[in-house]
């Protein structure tokens, strides 16, 4: 696998710095939590930017909307993203990075046709509705029920933890068409309108104090039969193709991230007085923590560099999505409560200090902990590494 940048790449990156230096300060700041309302606008008129540039689905085939570029100029472009603080897509994030490509390796001409562009240009914003409040881990005990009535399914059930579904239009559902199969076999992947009678959606309030993540509750909800993704009792498979696009280059804008976050900190760190004298940088533990961070945040971007050449290869994320998740999920965890940790009172009283924001670094740190949950438990995802990498047996 060959990752050197050549001449055309770093064209590319000249081209793409410049028009994100000019237009991430023009775009402004993003509205403040919990207006969902306006975070939607402000990132569906940033998606749409991105698409009128040609910067959108840069990665997808060029036959689906997409750029179609080489898998170099997709690390730069993550590369440069990071380096100008662009706005992360946030409410768009599942359209783009789970159903989007997941259309694109199983949905039919129409669906890709109809979905894909409004995805791209940021006019349709998705949703996931997987989980329910008995299949969160174990997911293919779902209950959520679809039953065929001539040319639609008449759904009935309850998800949770679909994040931004008070703010979406789609939906990538999960349901079980066939009750008398096995739990593994009777499932299939359904395209919802969010905006059909009988879908309700419930926002939870979390511990950051917003509401990221909402219940959906589905009664006598009718979507077309022409919704069906893949096979009808397929879904499991499908599924697993979703899953790998989320736990796998779903993450990368995020892994780059923390980088750039992590030499935020020391830069922070070097302004922190310290109680003895001195700054919060002096302290040799402190140093070596943060050589620790910037060594494993280092690997975990070369993990997926390697899964990105990979996906463009084989066109799905490989089983190794799963290792560069959990690590992720633990490094984000490390770094946000090293931040805490350096900043001190002033992240507990959510004060401005040394260029760190208390208030988001001491939000931050609540966020972090739904990382061990999100897209897949940390424990779900050891048994993934050992199965399906490491070829160990199944656990009992």
């Amino acid at each position: 696998m060959d990752l050197t940048y050549n001449e055309e790449d770093e064209a590319f990156r000249a081209e793409l710095r410049t028009w994100l230096e000019a237009e991430v300060p023009a775009h402004g700041p993003p509205p403040p939590p919990g207006d969902w309302p306006a975070r939607r606008a402000y990132d569906t008129a940033w998606q749409r930017k991105l698409h009128d540039a040609g910067y959108a689905g840069l990665h997808w085939p060029a036959a689906f909307g997409g750029r179609g570029a080489p898998v170099t100029q997709q690390l730069v472009y993550l590369e440069e993203y990071a380096r100008a603080g662009a706005p992360y897509i946030s409410v768009n994030f599942v359209g783009m990075m789970h159903a989007g490509p997941t259309l694109i390796a199983e949905g039919t001409d129409a669906q890709r046709a109809y979905h894909l562009p409004r995805i791209l240009s940021g006019e349709d914003i998705w949703c996931q509705g997987f989980s329910e409040p008995s299949a969160g881990s174990d997911l293919a005990s779902l209950r959520t029920s679809a039953v065929r009535v001539g040319d639609e399914y008449v759904i009935n059930g309850q998800k949770i933890w679909s994040t931004r579904a008070h703010v979406a239009d789609y939906c990538e559902l999960l349901v079980r068409t066939d009750p008398d199969a096995r739990k593994h076999r009777g499932i299939s992947w359904l395209i919802l309108d969010m905006r059909s009678p009988g879908v309700e959606v419930r926002p939870m309030r979390t511990i950051d104090g917003e509401s990221h993540f909402c219940e959906v509750f589905l009664t006598d909800v009718r979507v077309p039969v022409a919704n069906l993704v893949g096979a009808e009792n397929d879904g499991w498979r499908v599924t697993n193709v979703t899953l790998r696009f989320e736990r796998g280059t779903a993450f990368a804008q995020h892994i780059i991230t923390l980088r750039t976050q992590l030499r935020d900190l020391v830069r922070a760190a070097r302004g922190v007085p310290a109680a003895g004298g001195g700054t919060a940088w002096d302290d040799p533990a402190l140093r070596a923590q943060v050589g620790r961070l910037e060594a494993s945040a280092d690997g975990l971007w070369r993990m997926t560099q390697k899964g990105i050449a990979e996906a463009e290869a084989t066109g799905l994320p490989a089983p190794t999505g799963s290792a560069v998740k959990l690590r992720f999920s633990e490094l984000s965890q490390e770094l946000s409560e090293l931040a805490v940790r350096v900043l001190g009172r002033a992240a507990v009283g959510g004060v401005q200090g040394a260029g760190l924001d208390g208030v988001e670094t001491a939000r931050a740190y609540l966020w972090s902990l739904q990382y061990s949950i999100a897209a897949g438990t940390s424990q779900i995802q050891r048994n993934l590494i050992a199965e399906r990498i490491l070829g160990m047996p199944r656990a009992a």
